[in-house]
C-alpha cells in the first residue's frame, strides 16, 4: 500500500555553477514522506532520518546511469511518500531507476548513458519463515529484516539489516538474499515492461 511519486528532472546545468563537476555529472536526490502519509502525522519539515535516506537512495542509484557522459550537469531525483506502509526506501529505489531511465531516454537518444537496472525489496524473518517485501505490520513483528538494493547483473550495492529480537544464522541470511534477490529479479522484469 505504498504510493509514492517519483520526478526526475535532467541532466540540465548545474545552479550555482561552482557546485558542477566538469568530469561527471552528479545526481542529486530528495526522498520526502508527506506528513499525511503515516498514521500519526508528521512534522513538514526534513526530518534526518529522510535526509539519510536521501543519501541511501543517491548512492544506490548511482551505479544505474554513467554521469560521466553528463558532464558539469545535475540529474534531480524528487521522491514524495504519499502513503507509507512499511518499505518506502526500497519501493523508492525501484520506482525511481524506472523515472531515471524514462527521464534520461527522452532527453538523450545515447544509450550508453544507462547501465544497468537497480532495484531493492526488503525480507524478513518472522517466526522461522522467510518474508518478501515487508508492509509496515510485518517489518515491526518480524525477528529480522534487511534492505537489499542490487543491480540488475546481481551485483550488491547494499544489504542493510537488524536482529532485533533474536540473531540469526549464515543460513539464515544466505536464505533471505537468494529471496531478495529472486524478488529483485521479478522487480527489473516488470521496470523493464514498464519502460517498454
Amino acid at each position: 500500500d505504498n504510493k509514492i511519486l517519483v520526478g526526475v528532472y535532467g541532466p540540465r546545468d548545474v545552479h550555482p555553477k561552482h557546485m558542477s563537476n566538469p568530469d561527471t555529472g552528479i545526481l542529486r536526490v530528495r526522498y520526502h514522506m508527506e506528513p499525511f502519509s503515516v498514521g500519526e502525522r508528521k512534522k513538514p519539515a526534513p526530518s534526518r532520518r529522510e535526509i539519510e535516506i536521501s543519501k541511501v537512495i543517491k548512492e544506490a542509484l548511482e551505479p544505474a546511469v554513467m554521469l560521466e557522459n553528463f558532464p558539469r550537469t545535475a540529474v534531480d531525483v524528487f521522491l514524495e511518500v504519499l502513503q507509507a506502509d512499511g518499505g518506502t526506501r526500497t519501493a523508492s529505489i525501484s520506482g525511481a531507476c524506472v523515472a531515471l531511465f524514462e527521464a534520461i531516454k527522452n532527453s538523450h537518444d545515447d544509450q550508453r548513458a544507462i547501465k544497468e537496472h537497480v532495484a531493492a525489496v526488503s525480507v524478513g524473518l518472522k517466526d522461522g519463515h522467510s518474508l518478501l517485501d515487508l508492509d509496515y505490520d510485518e517489518d515491526s513483528t518480524a525477528e529480522t529484516d534487511l534492505n537489499v538494493v542490487m543491480t540488475e547483473s546481481g551485483g550488491i550495492i547494499e544489504i542493510q539489516g537488524t536482529a532485533e529480537k533474536n540473531p540469526f544464522t549464515k543460513n539464515e541470511l544466505d536464505a533471505m538474499i537468494e529471496s531478495a534477490s529472486n524478488g529483485i529479479a521479478d522487480i527489473v522484469s516488470f521496470q523493464k515492461s514498464c519502460l517498454s
